[in-house]
């Protein structure tokens, strides 16, 4: 191959130099365009001095914490998709994510103050806080009507339906707009006072709202007196006088004022924790929880003894019954027997014999238990059972009277009621047949809430004040029924703007007040 002399290019090299160079021409033009369409980098302005002019101190960037993990690109990483480092790089996304979400549901053992707990409404006040003023459904089809009271043969359950049946809904505001918690009611009930009517109610996420049906918010009161010469109608505007603090981190499933001391609200959560509010003081703390703070013993229902307000009784969702002392630490527990295989739904102490249980558990049992005596050894020890009744689905609750009658709600689409009048009698040990066991009245009850419907309750009335035992229990149909102690309904309370069925409800101790609240949030009170 002839060599070429001097400078000269062969064809190759000059045909090689003109593709490099309209190559770069090409790339140049395409980074022009990029830099128009703004998806370029840009070029930087030459910064502009003058004489005798101060530099800017530049602005310190604010170091942002942590939220946790965050979703990354795998091939900007340069991790080849299906690769030993993908797959690994999966598993510890997840891990992460596992870790986040456990961190958001474990319990918080340390003192709570209101003030910090705020979720929504008024703050807490010292000075003068909401007790100082005292020291398949079928929406809207009724069950039990006018015509009903009016076929009353008897005189004094026909006043007493009268009476139970003119209750109103609260008239400041309708019940979808009285929002009580973030999220849906799991547990309710009316402080004991009998001056104004003071609601509480704990959700989902372990908020505890309290609704006061006395007056209004503050700045609800100054919209009036903006408005009023304006038009008059500041009054249809009322806003309701709600607070929400968050004092659990998972469901709050019951609470129950100290019978002893009605500042004391005892909350029990599937945090596994039962907390004490005072009132007064406004701090909820700790009064028992698991040693462990991983551990999970989701706490299905607390109540304090009548006869001694130092004794915590407690259930849990693993079938569990706990009794603790209050004068010992939160993690150290008397007792804590197992006395179901599954789930405790709801229990119940005996108002004037403590010593006897009632627990209502997914093993479609409704059972009796006498603590004075327990027998057996390590995780064998139990009280003795005196009897149980078996259902033909599994029961949701069960709630002692003041009579000592005991009313339970199972999906077999029933409401039972037992009579256990004669246990001041029983001697410890003693056992009942199958016939004493068997419930005195059966009532029909729409009882299939399904998944978005909290499990309906029958809950008793303790000190009602003219002497006849009732209790109330939600209706599908979004109503609330209240009936006797021997079956015989005596009311179904609704209205307009009740948008979701009214499923926990519950009377006031001695009023006839009966607050209700749904899965939205939303609490209905009639008075």
């Amino acid at each position: 191959m002839a060599v070429k002399k001097g400078n000269e290019m062969s064809e190759y090299e000059q045909a090689r130099q003109e593709k490099i160079a309209k190559n770069q021409q090409l790339l140049q033009q395409l980074q022009l365009d990029a830099q128009q369409t703004g998806i370029g980098p840009k070029s930087k302005p030459k910064p502009q001095q003058t004489s005798g002019q101060k530099r800017k101190r530049p602005v310190e960037k604010v170091k942002k914490e942590d939220a946790g993990p965050r979703r990354t690109s795998a091939r900007l990483q340069g991790i080849v998709a299906d690769s030993e480092v993908a797959r690994q790089k999966s598993e510890a996304d997840a891990e992460a994510y596992r870790e986040q979400e456990k961190a958001k549901r474990q319990r918080v053992s340390e003192d709570i103050n209101l003030v910090d707990a705020v979720v929504n409404g008024r703050t807490w006040n010292k000075a003068g806080n909401w007790l100082t003023a005292f020291g398949p459904a079928n929406p809207g089809e009724r069950t039990f009507t006018e015509q009903h009271i009016k076929d009353t043969s008897d005189k004094e359950l026909r006043q007493l339906r009268e009476r139970m049946n003119n209750l109103q809904l609260w008239d400041g505001a309708e019940p979808n707009r009285i929002k009580i918690t973030p999220e849906r009611i799991y547990s309710l009930g009316f402080h004991p006072n009998q001056e104004k009517a003071l609601v509480f109610a704990g959700d989902k996420l372990g908020n505890l709202g309290l609704f006061d049906a006395s007056q209004t918010a503050p700045q609800e009161v100054k919209q009036e007196a903006d408005d009023a010469d304006e038009d008059g109608d500041a009054e249809d505007e009322v806003e309701p006088a709600i607070s929400t603090f968050k004092l659990h981190t998972r469901t709050i499933s019951a609470f129950q004022f100290a019978p002893n001391d009605a500042n004391s609200l005892y909350t029990a959560s599937y945090d596994s924790s039962v907390r004490k509010l005072d009132l007064e003081k406004g701090q909820a703390i700790e009064v028992y929880a698991p040693e462990d703070k991983a551990a999970d013993a989701a706490v299905s229902g607390v109540e304090i003894s009548r006869t001694d307000p130092n004794m915590l009784h407690f259930t849990t969702l693993d079938g569990a019954f706990g009794i603790h002392d209050l004068r010992t630490p939160a993690h150290e527990t008397v007792e804590l027997l197992q006395l179901s295989e599954k789930k405790i739904g709801g229990f119940s102490l005996h108002p004037a014999h403590p010593h006897i249980v009632a627990t209502a558990s997914l093993d479609r049992t409704m059972k009796i238990w006498d603590l004075r005596k327990i027998s057996g050894k390590h995780d064998a020890r139990a009280p003795h059972m005196v009897g149980e009744h078996t259902s033909k689905l599994s029961v949701s609750h069960a709630n002692f009277n003041s009579a000592g009658q005991v009313a339970t709600a199972s999906y077999d689409d029933t409401v039972k009621i037992y009579d256990f009048s004669s246990a001041a009698t029983w001697s410890p040990g003693q056992t009942l047949s199958e016939e004493e066991m068997e419930p005195a009245t059966i009532i029909p009850h729409n009882n299939q809430t399904g998944r978005w419907v909290t499990i309906l309750r029958a809950q008793w009335q303790m000190q009602p004040q003219d002497g006849i035992q009732r209790f109330c229990i939600g209706n599908m149909n979004r109503f609330v029924d209240v009936y006797t102690s021997k079956g015989q309904q005596l009311a179904q309370l609704g209205g307009e703007g009740i948008t979701a069925v009214p499923a926990v409800a519950k009377l006031h101790d001695s009023m006839d007040w009966i607050a209700a609240g749904t899965a939205s949030g939303k609490l209905c009170l009639w008075q």
